[in-house]
């Protein structure tokens, strides 16, 4: 049975292999639709995107013609692709969806004080903290102290926006901890403290963000006083003594990070790690007090939000990668152009330009099965290691690969799932956030030129 079973998985994986050269380009206006509803009804139609019932008509209704095409035209590597997408979906938000719900349900009793300084130290907290719990564990940890500590304060927004660039993005680099990329690498070969060798990029963007962010809120409640008639930096440094309620919700938060590197230690099969976080998600929900997430104002609105777009984008992005992947492989052209990136500096602003906008997990796998074919290294079992000991040049490509993938997923609210997650949750307690595009004003007047002297700095 073996022996004659064998052949057809070849044969599906060659088929599968062959959809990137076959897609024709048309297949990536559902996933362009997508994005510009996400960017562009909540400024035209707002009280009607608010609903996550309408997020969810747009979200399936333009996955719904790459699920039938894929499914009815392209057989069974169509299927097996959208076999893999739902695995990785229900992953995805299996994770997120865990890490929420546990996490809901520590409440801080007490304040901080919402002064530039504290509110600084919070976000180097989260940044360091990423790399233990995940990005998405230290966002949804982190997110509502900070607003309650920032609640007096009239201009906010640019916290949650800082927030979103350091914890939610750019602090996860350290460890395969830390961004769902990494963990991929980690799979295929990376070793666990590779990452750490990341350090000097890593220091060097997050400690311009903490300073640039310094300043600004500096100015913000400057502002905030000149508007108010009291003291404002008094009333925000009033503060009450800190009490944990629901501290046994960090063996569960611990218990996800168990799975996760368990999970690739050991390789388990699949479904093994999503039931058992799915076990704890539902562990720490029902073994909390309501209580703390009512004063949490926790509601399932935001991990809703997430699941139903991210559903959509999950499918409609599909043949994207694939044709991503074919094309980095130079087994096709786009729009006559051949794929031509060998330098690190290329890699790393092609990976985190992707990563914006795709999902930056298979876009880092994309680039560094490109990087592994630029040295000779077969696509096979743990190949990253092998790429790794190719030399110096393959060292640098991977870590330009990784550094694009973590940190330029926070170009937009789609770069990297807790984004979405943070601006649902700041919204939700008050604080008004910018549009899809108003929030990319915001990354490409902060973002873009940190990264272009990480550029030059590192990678050049």
């Amino acid at each position: 049975m073996l022996h004659t079973a064998m052949p057809v998985f070849q044969l599906l994986a060659e088929e599968h292999a062959n959809l990137g050269v076959e897609l024709g380009l048309w297949t990536l206006l559902p996933f362009t639709c997508l994005l510009l509803c996400i960017a562009i009804l909540p400024l035209f139609a707002g009280h009607w995107w608010e609903h996550n019932r309408n997020k969810a008509i747009i979200s399936f209704g333009l996955a719904l013609p790459i699920v039938i095409y894929l499914f009815s035209v392209k057989g069974a590597a169509g299927i097996e692709n959208l076999i893999e997408k739902a695995e990785e979906y229900a992953s995805f938000i299996i994770l997120l969806a865990s890490l929420f719900v546990i996490t809901g349900g520590v409440y801080m009793q007490g304040s901080l004080s919402g002064t530039p300084l504290v509110n600084t130290g919070i976000l180097a907290l989260g940044g360091a903290l990423a790399n233990l719990i995940g990005t998405t564990g230290a966002s949804v940890l982190l997110i509502r102290p900070l607003l309650r500590a920032n609640a007096k304060r009239q201009h906010r927004t640019h916290i949650v926006i800082f927030f979103i660039f350091i914890v939610s993005n750019c602090g996860g680099l350290l460890t395969p901890l830390g961004d769902p990329p990494l963990f991929l690498g980690y799979l295929k070969g990376v070793p666990f403290e590779w990452t750490l060798t990341l350090w000097k990029p890593w220091l060097l963007t997050n400690m311009v963000l903490l300073v640039i962010f310094n300043i600004w809120d500096q100015r913000a409640l400057s502002k905030d006083e000149m508007a108010g008639k009291e003291a404002l930096l008094e009333e925000v440094q009033h503060h009450e003594p800190l009490r944990i309620h629901g501290a046994h919700n960090f063996l569960f938060l611990l218990g996800v990070v168990a799975v996760i590197y368990f999970a690739g230690a050991m390789h388990w099969p699949y479904g093994v790690q999503e039931v058992l976080m799915l076990a704890l998600g539902i562990g720490a929900y029902f073994s909390t007090s309501k209580v703390n997430r009512e004063k949490n104002k926790f509601t399932f609105g935001p991990i809703i939000e997430v699941a139903v777009l991210f559903a959509g984008i999950f499918i409609t992005m599909a043949p994207a990668l694939l044709i991503l992947n074919a094309w980095g492989k130079g087994e096709r052209d786009v729009f006559g152009i051949a794929f031509g990136l060998d330098q690190p500096w290329q890699f790393f602003w092609a990976t985190g330009a992707l990563s914006s906008f795709l999902d930056n997990a298979p876009t880092y796998l994309t680039f560094a099965a490109t990087a592994c074919g630029l040295k000779g290294v077969a696509i096979d079992g743990a190949y990253m290691a092998e790429l790794l000991k190719t030399g110096d040049e393959a060292v640098r490509l991977l870590a330009a690969i990784s550094c694009g993938a973590v940190f330029m997923g926070a170009n937009t609210y789609i770069g990297n799932g807790p984004n979405f997650m943070v601006k649902a949750i700041a919204e939700e307690n008050g604080v008004k956030m910018p549009s899809f595009f108003g929030y990319m004003m915001y990354s490409g007047a902060v973002l873009i030129p940190i990264f272009i002297v990480v550029t030059f700095v590192i990678f050049r």
